[in-house]
Parts: C-alpha cells; sequence; structure tokens
C-alpha cells in the first residue's frame, strides 16, 4: 500500500493531537518531529546501469519527558489511527524506565526563519529519469576522455531528493522547512604497466547552479593520476602542504573536540581550555549554521533552537564549544543551535557548517614557497587519533614538492604526533575554501613535520 505523504498543515492538527495526549498521559513536556523524504539515485558501472532506484519515505517521533528529566522515544513509519494511538503509551513507557536528568528541557521560544537560507531549488524537484541518466554517461564518457590510462569508470553516480521537516513541542513551539539536495561522484581505474590506482571524486549541494558534474568527473581523474604508482620516500622532516579535501578531513575530526557532549563525557583533549591558545594564530575555525545553502544549514535545530554562527577557534584561541539544550543548561550558557537526532534517538549535539576562515594567498604561492614537501590529498586512519590525548599515527598519499613545484606521486608514508602540535605548525592558509559535505577546507601548510618512508 502506497505511502500518504503528510503535508504541514496536517502535521499541525496531529501534533497538537498527540502533545496533549502526552500531557494528559503524565507528561511535563513533550515533542514531535516528522521527516519526509523523496529520493532518487542512478548508478552507472562502465556505462551501464548498476542502480536505479526511487522512494518515497516519513516518519514521525514523539519524545515524552516526565517531571524528572527522564526522557522517552518512540516513532512509527505508518502515520495511521492504529500506530498513532500506541504511540503517546510507547513513549511514555520509554520514559518511566529511563534514568532522571534535571537538565533535560524544551525550547519555550519562536524562531525568526529567515526568508532565503538557499536551502531549496525547485529544478532539483523537476528533475527527469532521463537527465539523470544523460549526466551519468555524460561523467563516464568524460572520465575515458580525460586520460587514457582509465581502464574503468566504476561507478557514475547522481542522487537528488528534497527533505521536509517539521518540529512542534509543548512550550508551543512549531515551525517546518523543506530542502533539496544533489549529489554525484566517479570512481576510476586507472592503469599503467604495472601500476594501477583505485580513487574518485564527489561533490553535494542546496541548488544545480553551479553544479556541475563535468567538472567533477575531470576531478576524479585528476585526483586518481596524481597518486598512481606512488612511493615511499626517504624518511626526513617535510613541510607538508594539505589540499583542501585533506584539510576538511582533518576538520572532520576536529569539530567532534568541540561538541559540549564529548567535553562533558571526557572525550575531548579541548576539556578546561576555553580561552586557552591551542593553535597557530593563522587558524580560525567556526561552525555556521545559517551558512548560504550549506549542506548542514537550517533556520532551527532539532530542538526548535534558532541556529547561528559560532566562532571555536579564534586566532588558534578556542572561543567556545557547540550546545543543545541540555548541556547549555548544565553549563549556564545558552544553546548554540547545535541539537541533532533523528525521529528515533535523543537529542545530542552536533557540527553544522563547519570550516576554517581562508587567508589571502592563493595555493600556488603556498607551494611554490615550499622548497621540501609533500602535498598531502589523503589521510588514512583519521579515526584512529585519539580524541582524549591527540595523539595519532596516519598514512598519506600525494606528491614530492620539490622547490616549489609538485613531483613525483607519493604513498607507503606516515607521519606521527599530536594533533595539538599539527595546529600549531599550520604557517599558512590560502584562500580556496572549498565545502566538501558540511565541512570546508583550505590549503594549508604544516612546516617542519616528520614523515616516516623508506
Amino acid at each position: 500500500m502506497p505511502i500518504k505523504p503528510l503535508k504541514s498543515e496536517d502535521f499541525h492538527v496531529l501534533s497538537s493531537r498527540l502533545l496533549k495526549k502526552a500531557m494528559a498521559r503524565g507528561a511535563a513536556g513533550a515533542d514531535v518531529m516528522f521527516i519526509s523524504k523523496k529520493s532518487a539515485l542512478l548508478s552507472l558501472k562502465d556505462g551501464l546501469p548498476e542502480k536505479n532506484s526511487s522512494g518515497y519515505g516519513q516518519g514521525l517521533g514523539l519524545r515524552t519527558i516526565d517531571p524528572e528529566g527522564r526522557q522517552g522515544m518512540a516513532y512509527v513509519n505508518v502515520i495511521d489511527e492504529m500506530n498513532l494511538d500506541g504511540l503517546v503509551e510507547w513513549s511514555w513507557n520509554n520514559c518511566r524506565v529511563s534514568e532522571p536528568d534535571p537538565d533535560v528541557v524544551l525550547h519555550d521560544g519562536t524562531v525568526s526563519i529567515k526568508e532565503d537560507l538557499g536551502l531549496f531549488d525547485n529544478e532539483v524537484v523537476h528533475i527527469t529519469p532521463g537527465a539523470r541518466f544523460e549526466r551519468c554517461r555524460e561523467m563516464t564518457a568524460i572520465a575515458r576522455e580525460t586520460d587514457s590510462r582509465v581502464v574503468s569508470v566504476r561507478s557514475a553516480s547522481w542522487a537528488d531528493g528534497r527533505v521536509h521537516l517539521c518540529y512542534a513541542n509543548t512550550r508551543g513551539f512549531m515551525g517546518s522547512f523543506n530542502t533539496t539536495y544533489v549529489s554525484c561522484g566517479v570512481a576510476v581505474i586507472l592503469r599503467s604497466g604495472d601500476d594501477h590506482e583505485m580513487g574518485g571524486f564527489g561533490d553535494e549541494g542546496r541548488v544545480l547552479s553551479g553544479f556541475d558534474h563535468t567538472l567533477i568527473a575531470r576531478e576524479a581523474v585528476k585526483r586518481t593520476s596524481m597518486t598512481m604508482g606512488g612511493k615511499p620516500s626517504s624518511t626526513g622532516r617535510y613541510d607538508l602542504v594539505l589540499d583542501p579535501e585533506a584539510t576538511a578531513s582533518l576538520l572532520d575530526f576536529l569539530g567532534d573536540l568541540f561538541l559540549s557532549s564529548n567535553i562533558r563525557k571526557n572525550k575531548s583533549l579541548l576539556k578546561g581550555k576555553e580561552g586557552t591558545r591551542i593553535g597557530n594564530p593563522c587558524i580560525t575555525l567556526i561552525d555556521d549554521g545559517i551558512l548560504y545553502g550549506g549542506m548542514g544549514t537550517s533556520p532551527f535545530d532539532a530542538e526548535g533552537s534558532p541556529t547561528g554562527t559560532t566562532r571555536l577557534l579564534e586566532k588558534g584561541v578556542v572561543r567556545s564549544f557547540l550546545y543543545n539544550l541540555k548541556y547549555a543548561s548544565r553549563d549556564g550558557v545558552a544553546s548554540t543551535g547545535n541539537a541533532s537526532r533523528s525521529i528515533s534517538s535523543l537529542p545530542d549535539v552536533d557540527v553544522t557548517n563547519i570550516y576554517i576562515q581562508p587567508g589571502t594567498k592563493h595555493p600556488r604561492e603556498l607551494i611554490s614557497s615550499v622548497s621540501n614537501g609533500i602535498f598531502i590529498t589523503e589521510f588514512l586512519g583519521l579515526h584512529t587519533i585519539n580524541p582524549v590525548s591527540g595523539d595519532f599515527s596516519l598514512g598519506i598519499k600525494g606528491c614530492i614538492i620539490d622547490n616549489g613545484a609538485i613531483g613525483k606521486p607519493v604513498a607507503g608514508m606516515t607521519i606521527a604526533g599530536n594533533i595539538l602540535d599539527v595546529l600549531d605548525r599550520i604557517e599558512e592558509v590560502a584562500k580556496d575554501l572549498r565545502f566538501f559535505g558540511n565541512t570546508g577546507g583550505c590549503t594549508v601548510v604544516v612546516k617542519d613535520v616528520t614523515a616516516a618512508g623508506s
């Protein structure tokens, strides 16, 4: 049986009914979240269809809170009378067996939703199956034409969709917003003699304008060819130049260190370091929930709090952490609008759009200033960095920099040390800010780092 989509006006009636029932059952507070998604995906393998799917899904979650701050979640994916009748009872039963928490609160204000955050594009909604296939076909052809060593276009994929989110609570908040997204990626295999390399590249955005799938295909081949046949260079001290994607992957780790939930759980080396310099003064790190067109942008967070802009690091100094309502209450501060949750989970804390503030120089200027270095396009093993001590041992891939020029490919080398030492050694940041999902990186120079190789 097909799912009947729930409209915003239907949600208003439904959520009011559920919230009243929750309060009548004994809850001190409650909230409801509804998410619907319509999506499509096409993937070609060497020009032939590999995946082709489309569909619609929706779900509604109810959280109840008792007077002692216990919380209970229940959710349904099929929204009908039978499921909804049991939703309050399921949520309340889960609430009563959880642990009390006096810091659990609900947002009691309103959000002035900005007219345009660049989140929705009607062109995305009207993309046809034929257009998806043509884009994937073009990416396949361009990848093959870009380099004669391409022996397989392992994947040329395109995805798009729209998401509708509604949220309401017993403190009188009710809001909703719509987003669209497009994403595509190309994975290739290159071979030359006995050397072969598999790699790729992908990108995503909110709107079609400026989203060029042909550039993504060329970038996939370029990045793969750069490291093809890479061998370890000699062990020594090098200046490292991180490309924007490598920088962004490092920021994905750093962002978790600023989450107040991790600070409170002793899972971050930044505990107690607010106001302390931990990096070079050229580093400013920002979390921006209202970034125009950002993949992490929204008018309000998963608790209804308004999103905003938070400076995490300013000129190398820890300035702020990221909060939802619960952890803000514990620390006696205001929420930064960084609550995150699904319809089936309790609120936690997460980044929105995190990025390093760009500098003023072109990346070529940074590379040309390096006499003996490594241009890094990829870190291997970032998940192994210890968030409490900051210690790491990472593999690196890229190219040698010899007297300001990018040279032979490098692979099979490692760097080890502490993440705070790396932040202190970042000497320059280029102006080439680029986002990869909700994380933005620039080309940066890390001075005088030992890299182990042959």
